[in-house]
């Protein structure tokens, strides 16, 4: 039950509430368990979880096995819902004065103590989890909170992980006021005093947030920005004899496009059949002809250094900028590649990896960030494509004092119409609050939109059916501060809580190790 009211609460769903509820539920499923069990429990509920807010995994196109991929991401996710939950409860108070019946400390102060571990070693999890094995940050426990945004104001300190630490914190404490109540002679003002604390720490959070985002905003300017969603299928973009039509139809689509006046043109990741003759001068003559600055993405072909020949080529995942007279302005390579979609790890070593992807090449991955300068417009834009927007410290890794936008270009087109669009579309309302900037997303079926830098969405592309993932086109008003604001603490400083909840979770592992080794 924990795992599916977790899964229920991400985009898909959106019972955002539920979240307060999963992490207390996994707690009182492990209540008395041996440690073993313990592990084991919270596994399951992470299993579940994963299982069902993944399932569009299932929905790729492949001529693999997706559904063994699924699987796999699933059962290596699911170790860090395990690990908290063993680490919750080997960590608990304990001593003669803890019954088998009470399993906590009848102190006050020694649960509420527990209750904030709890909260921080959930935090410290998911720090190692945007790390481990190139990192895999999707549906931290914070975002889906994203429709809150008074609440989430508190990313521009902590990050996303500052949200997930008041909703585990607020979790665990409902189950311990939940388990006090089971006492005999227990009245209801223990449910007031398990959770006054991280109660009031959320009203405190959510008041601030709202004073921040009821404060008059200062002067800004208009910018207009076009984007193009294709809605391209992805066997389509896998089908090179199709290419011929499909940039056909994406040219036909981008002229109705820009019947009106705009500043920046945006097609998604993957929209650009090849880059070849052909496609360059009708890309760069349709910049000069609108006077448009144009972003976009395409693959880049290079050849591999200390190459003897021709054919010995790289490729990178590239965005591209045009500029308004029609010349090449600047390219940015992807730094955060997909494992099996974009790269097959040891895949040298052992080539049967392969037949579990659909892919039949490798990118090379990007070196460094960009900012795009957009000169007569007077800004900066730094690119990001596809899911490096999921990623709160790769993001501030592509954020200088000059950036004044964000501009990710997507394409979610390999999961179909499913949930997976809004859960990714969900990580850019933080990436805006974290680092003080407008994030623009140009998708190829959807979510395209753009959100402010205090995460409200504020324009959405709906297609002619009003949905999020058809064809269609959309200019939005991003507004843009005249004198920009100093940077989010997190965007200067970053992680700084996150690795302090990773110090005190170690810690706190490690004050109880000892004293167990040393008895042993």
């Amino acid at each position: 039950m924990a795992g599916l009211l977790l899964a229920l609460a991400f985009p898909g769903f959106e019972l955002a509430g539920l979240a307060w509820l999963a992490p207390g539920l996994m707690l009182a499923a492990a209540a008395g368990a041996t440690r073993g069990d313990a592990f084991r429990l919270g596994y399951l509920a992470g299993l579940v979880f994963w299982l069902a807010s993944l399932y569009w995994l299932l929905l790729i196109p492949a001529t693999g096995f997706p559904i063994l991929g699924w699987l796999a991401l699933a059962a290596y996710l699911a170790l860090f819902q395990g690990v908290w939950v063993w680490l919750c409860w080997w960590c608990a108070p304990a001593g003669p004065e803890v019954s088998a019946a009470n399993l906590l400390p009848p102190a006050r102060l020694a649960r509420l103590r527990w209750a904030f571990l709890c909260a921080v070693l959930w935090v410290a999890l998911e720090m190692l989890r945007a790390r481990l094995l190139s990192g895999f940050p999707w549906s931290l426990l914070g975002v889906s909170q994203f429709q809150l945004p008074p609440l989430l104001q508190i990313s521009a300190v902590t990050g996303v992980y500052g949200v997930s630490f008041l909703v585990a914190w607020t979790s665990a404490g409902w189950f311990c006021a939940a388990r006090q109540l089971l006492q005999p002679g227990a009245t209801r003002g223990v449910l007031a005093a398990e959770t006054a604390l991280p109660l009031l720490t959320v009203a405190l959070v959510f008041a601030s947030g709202y004073f921040t985002l009821t404060r008059p905003p200062g002067e800004t300017r208009p910018l207009r920005v076009t984007v193009v969603q294709p809605s391209i299928p992805q066997t389509m973009i896998w089908d090179h004899s199709a290419n011929d039509e499909r940039f056909a139809r994406l040219l036909e689509l981008t002229e109705r496009a820009l019947t009106n006046h705009t500043d920046l043109l945006l097609w998604p990741e993957a929209a650009l059949p090849e880059l070849n003759d052909a496609s360059h001068a009708a890309i760069t003559n349709l910049a000069a002809r609108h006077a448009v600055w144009f972003l976009f993405g395409a693959d880049d072909v290079q050849l591999r250094p200390g190459a003897v020949s021709e054919t010995d080529v790289i490729y990178f995942n590239a965005a591209w900028l045009v500029g308004p007279r029609g010349h090449l302005a600047d390219v940015y390579h992807k730094q955060r590649l997909v494992i099996f979609g974009e790269y097959v790890p040891l895949a040298g070593w052992l080539p049967f990896l392969k037949w579990l992807t659909p892919i039949t090449g490798a990118f090379t991955p990007g070196r460094t960030p960009a900012q795009f300068p957009l000169r007569d417009l007077g800004l900066h834009a730094a690119p990001l494509i596809c899911f490096e927007d999921v990623f709160p410290h790769g993001v501030r890794a592509h954020v200088t004092n000059e950036t004044d936008l964000l501009v990710n270009l997507t394409n979610d087109g390999w999961f179909g119409e499913s949930a997976a669009q809004r859960q990714h579309a969900a990580n850019a309302i933080f990436r805006a609050i974290e680092n003080g900037a407008p994030l623009v997303r140009a998708c190829n079926n959807g979510l395209s939109g753009w959100v402010d830098e205090r995460g409200r969405l504020r324009e959405i592309l709906r297609d002619e059916r009003g949905g999020i993932h058809g064809p269609g086109f959309a200019t939005f008003t991003v507004e843009l501060p005249v004198t920009p604001a100093p940077r989010p603490f997190y965007q200067r400083h970053g992680d700084v809580f996150g690795w302090a909840c990773v110090a005190l979770g170690a810690l706190a592992v490690a004050r109880r190790a000892i004293p167990r080794k040393s008895q042993a």
